[in-house]
């Protein structure tokens, strides 16, 4: 089902059984596979390609208890010329995305969120809403960023890494008002399985070792290794960002 309201570019391939709505724009080369919805009003730049059962612009759902999702009106869903959305992947209304950004196999973006150009966002990740990723970022296979985030540019998230934002954990209403996300500055990376914990801040070229917990800052060009983590040595000076 196509809008006869929807504004289409030339020399777009569209799959089977597609569905795009009222107002959705799609500029020219756009590759769309099969089963794909776009909804209302979504802007999709030249030479994307969106595969499989992916679903753009979708509209939150607002749980009875839920404490983030906010019931307000959201811009359309934007998709930056030459990128490529996986196959089932979801991106929510209310989401911006760059130029040349990758959005792999079932991920999720939220509403609310923004991605700089030429980030890849991993096979399952998870990006809640009001986060702001950055550019030439890498955030790979099923890492859960949480709600009120802010990942700059070059940064590194290694597969199945848990953010937090709630020190109180579901309870008291005291935690309402006081949900904080991550921060990771400019360059910072964290290994493979590391937790970090509310409010936090991984700064300039900070790096968090594989499986470590971390529950403080971490300084600038830092290696933190442990649960709790802890300062271990400088990051190597060929590997900062401004040797690359």
């Amino acid at each position: 089902m196509i809008s006869h309201e929807a504004k289409l570019g030339e020399t777009i391939k569209l799959g089977e059984y597609v569905v795009i709505e009222d107002g959705v724009i799609i500029g020219n080369g756009c590759e769309i596979g099969h089963h794909v919805i776009i909804r209302q009003g979504t802007v999709i730049g030249d030479a994307v390609r969106i595969d499989d059962f992916a679903s753009i612009g979708k509209l939150p759902m607002k749980a009875a208890n839920s404490a983030v999702t906010i019931e307000t009106e959201l811009p359309p869903a934007k998709i930056g010329s030459g990128s490529i959305i996986g196959t089932g992947a979801v991106l929510y209304r209310g989401c911006q995305v760059g130029e040349k950004v990758l959005i792999a196999d079932l991920a999720t973006v939220r509403e609310n969120v923004t991605i700089g150009e030429k980030t890849i966002i991993g096979r399952g990740v998870t990006v809640e809403c009001f986060c702001s990723i950055g550019s030439y970022c890498k955030l790979e296979t099923n890492a859960y960023i949480t709600a009120y985030s802010e990942i700059g540019n070059r940064c590194f998230i290694a597969p199945c890494t848990v953010t937090s934002n709630d020190n109180f954990a579901g309870r008291s209403p005291e935690r309402f008002g006081n949900f904080k996300g991550i921060t990771v500055k400019d360059g910072g990376r964290i290994g493979a399985g590391a937790v970090i914990l509310p409010g936090k801040t991984i700064k300039e070229d900070g790096f968090v070792a594989a499986g470590s917990v971390v529950t403080k800052d971490v300084e600038p060009e830092t290696l933190v290794v442990g649960n709790p983590a802890k300062p271990v040595r400088k990051v190597p000076e060929a590997q900062l960002l401004k040797n690359q």
